[in-house]
C-alpha cells in the first residue's frame, strides 16, 4: 500500500507530493501555488481519489473510503 500521492491542482496544474492520512479522509486541500481549495469530485470520497496519482489507503485496501 502506498501512503504518498502526487496531488495535482485542477485550477493551476501545480503538483505536490503529499503523505496521505491512514485514519481519516481528506475532504479539503489548499493548493500551495494558487490557494484554491480542492474538494472531491462527485462520486469520490476524498481529494486524493479525485486529484492524486494514488487513491486513499482505504480505497487501496478495497474497503471503500473511510469505512471502518
Amino acid at each position: 500500500m502506498s501512503l504518498s500521492s502526487r496531488l495535482t491542482c485542477p485550477h493551476c496544474g501545480a503538483a505536490e507530493d503529499l503523505e496521505m492520512p491512514t485514519d481519516s479522509c481528506q475532504w479539503f486541500h489548499e493548493c500551495s501555488a494558487c490557494g484554491a481549495v480542492l474538494r472531491p469530485q462527485p462520486g469520490d470520497c476524498c481529494v486524493f481519489c479525485s486529484y492524486g496519482t494514488v487513491p486513499c489507503p482505504p480505497v487501496q485496501a478495497g474497503k471503500g473510503c473511510c469505512d471502518s
